[in-house]
């Protein structure tokens, strides 16, 4: 098997070496990068080119490791036992199988994605460590242990919102996806946009590389917001005249809000832009 992208997904040279990678190595893709840069859709793409299922797990704050293998459901038991249901002698119909053990059951290999796993506390990386490892975990329940039939392409994506551990760093192959430069930009616009008159492409990267390069950003526009914004542009048929207007780099660009997203980032461009007025 051999990741090279898709029709609707660039990939570039580094992370089509780091997928494959880490499928020749048999463990998990660590994926970090700016929000908004493809860090799930990754995973997505992957599955579709390889021909392979995908089972995606989004990880919350109070998200806990067993709920990624199985979760007992003893509410519904009670509940059935106190309706006299004959489902409750038998345990297994309140074992509810999570992402991980329907990837170990699937007949064909397939892709898990545990995204945003830095949303959970710090020991849920922790807790999945063995399961990682050795491709199969007991139920307790059902006394009995569950291996993977095949060893599933497991794509964890991370925010660097919390250190994760030392540990489970170890048993992954790590990439780290840089923000796209111009080129690859315009390539990642193209599969999006593919009749974009080419003039207000080269005008909108511009304004957007600009904007990120305005210093003190809170948060920079990303890839995703790119595209929103480039969305609006066509539907409020914006032309390139506009954005290469001779104060451009001074004002706002219009539409800001696809890219700017929170006022002190509003407000610091404000006044850098006064700033400029008023020193030309």
């Amino acid at each position: 098997m051999k990741f090279e992208g898709t029709d609707s997904y660039v990939a570039t040279r580094d992370l089509t070496l780091a997928v494959n990678a880490a499928i020749a190595l048999q463990r998990p893709l660590l994926i970090k990068g700016e929000p908004g840069t493809g860090k799930t859709l990754l995973a997505e793409e992957v599955a579709r080119a390889l021909n392979m299922p995908l089972f995606q797990w989004h990880v919350k704050s109070t998200t806990k490791a067993q709920q990624g293998l199985y979760e007992y459901d003893a509410v519904s038991r009670l509940r059935d036992s106190q309706l006299g249901d004959p489902r409750v002698h038998d345990i297994a119909n309140y074992i509810v199988p999570g992402v991980l053990w329907q990837a170990f059951e699937c007949e064909v290999p397939a892709v898990v994605l545990i995204d945003e796993i830095d949303k959970a506390d710090i020991e849920f990386p922790n807790d999945l460590l063995r399961e990682l490892d050795r491709m199969e975990f007991h139920c307790y329940e059902l006394q009995k242990t569950l291996k993977a039939k095949h060893r599933p392409l497991i794509i964890i994506t991370s925010n660097n919102e919390k250190e994760l551990p030392d540990a489970f760093l170890r048993r992954c192959f790590f990439h780290y996806i840089k923000f796209p430069d111009k080129a690859t930009m315009q390539r990642i616009v193209d599969v999006h946009f593919p009749a974009l008159k080419h003039e207000l492409l080269k005008e909108a990267l511009e304004v957007f590389f600009d904007l990120r390069e305005v210093p003190g950003l809170k948060k920079k526009p990303s890839t995703s917001e790119l595209i929103d914004w480039l969305k609006l542009l066509l539907a409020e048929d914006i032309p390139p005249e506009v954005l290469r207007a001779k104060d451009s780099k001074d004002a706002i660009p219009p539409l800001h809000g696809a890219l700017l997203k929170n006022e002190q980032d509003i407000h610091l461009f404000e006044r850098l832009a006064f700033m400029a007025r008023r020193k030309g």
